[in-house]
């Protein structure tokens, strides 16, 4: 990705550009996807609020250094910020690298050493479920998304509002605050000031992170105080809150505060949905129910991908910070799916 710049003298850059993107993101995709159906299969329901916390603290400590990487290798290591027009600056290149290497080592070292149940042990750890006859390949795929549990069907809602704006914010976060905060006019990508907007974002990203880390070990005490469906709705109203005061700050070093709300819906957003899905699903289903799960990710970001950008360029003028505020917007929308969400336990079609 960090390279694609080479590749610009055989294609054209946005086929580069989407193409590369598209095959990250689903290998990411595909490669997350296992891992979350291997902590429900792992643990019992009465734990699963807790593993999936914890798996997001994981999540937040790796983003907190791939998010502060290039800041520190710029003024830290000397490594160059700043880049000819077209290409890619040095810190940037070298955080990709070490993000690749620590991608392949823990997955590896993950497939390596986790121990996982066969189907006769997950059967065995689930006799209350009834014995049904099954077809076999990629036609259960299609019945078995035609089936899919009601409270599935309303999460797709909420997944839907939670990563169009969270789409929207990765995209343009550093385009609105550079014009926004930073003033620097539209358009303008090589300048010093363009590229310590980017280095803040990257920071900011990181307190994000950072939140969301701490946040995800307080999330079963307050599921068990209030709900996960509660705990949910209060934490995708506070990123809502947290996006649409950017709009209103001047001061760089404010937007600190805009980035506790996005980390403690950021901490919700990676635990609360596979929580609240993983009792509404049988077991011997996990893993098939949390891959189609991944579509209801993937495709507001599809949808953000194709107009995300027409909408900032002809509705918004070029000013990306709208998009921001419609983030907002949209995670609070999130917040009031949720409260309609029925969390039915095992309620395997509808």
């Amino acid at each position: 990705m960090p390279n694609a710049a080479l590749l610009a003298y055989f294609l054209p850059p946005i086929l580069i550009g989407a193409g590369m993107l598209m095959i990250m993101d689903a290998s990411i995709n595909v490669a997350m996807e296992p891992f979350r159906a291997l902590v429900a299969d792992k643990l019992p329901e009465s734990q699963r609020s807790l593993g999936f916390s914890m798996q997001t603290f994981l999540i937040g400590v790796g983003a907190v250094s791939g998010s502060w990487l290039p800041y520190i290798l710029s003024e830290y290591f000397g490594v160059s910020k700043t880049a000819a027009s077209g290409f890619v600056p040095d810190n940037v290149i070298y955080a990709f690298y070490a993000g690749a290497l620590v991608l392949l080592a823990s997955i590896l070292w993950t497939v390596v050493s986790t121990k996982e149940y066969s189907p006769a042990e997950m059967a065995a750890f689930s006799k209350d479920e009834e014995e049904v006859e099954e077809s076999k390949g990629i036609s259960s795929i299609f019945t078995d998304f035609s089936k899919m549990p009601l409270t599935m069907r309303q999460l797709g809602l909420v997944q839907f509002f939670s990563w169009f704006a969270l789409f929207s914010m990765w995209v343009f976060s550093t385009p609105a605050i550079a014009n926004h905060i930073y003033k620097v006019a539209p358009g303008d990508t090589n300048s010093v000031a363009f590229a310590d907007a980017g280095n803040w974002v990257g920071i900011l990203f990181g307190i994000y992170n950072a939140v969301s880390a701490i946040y995800a070990l307080f999330l079963p005490a307050i599921v068990r105080l209030t709900s996960k469906k509660m705990a949910h709705a209060f934490s995708l109203i506070a990123g809502g809150a947290g996006l649409l005061s950017i709009y209103f700050i001047q001061d760089p070093n404010m937007l600190i505060i805009s980035m506790v709300g996005v980390g403690l819906a950021w901490g919700s957003i990676l635990a609360m949905p596979y929580a609240l899905l993983s009792g509404s699903i049988p077991a011997r289903k996990m893993g098939v129910y949390m891959g189609i799960f991944n579509f209801f990710i993937t495709m507001p970001q599809i949808v953000n991908g194709f107009f995300g950008g027409l909408i900032v360029k002809h509705f918004y003028n070029g000013e990306a910070i709208y998009a921001i505020v419609m983030a907002g917007i949209f995670m609070i929308l999130g917040a009031v799916s949720v409260l309609y969400i029925q969390d039915n336990k095992k309620s395997h079609t509808h």
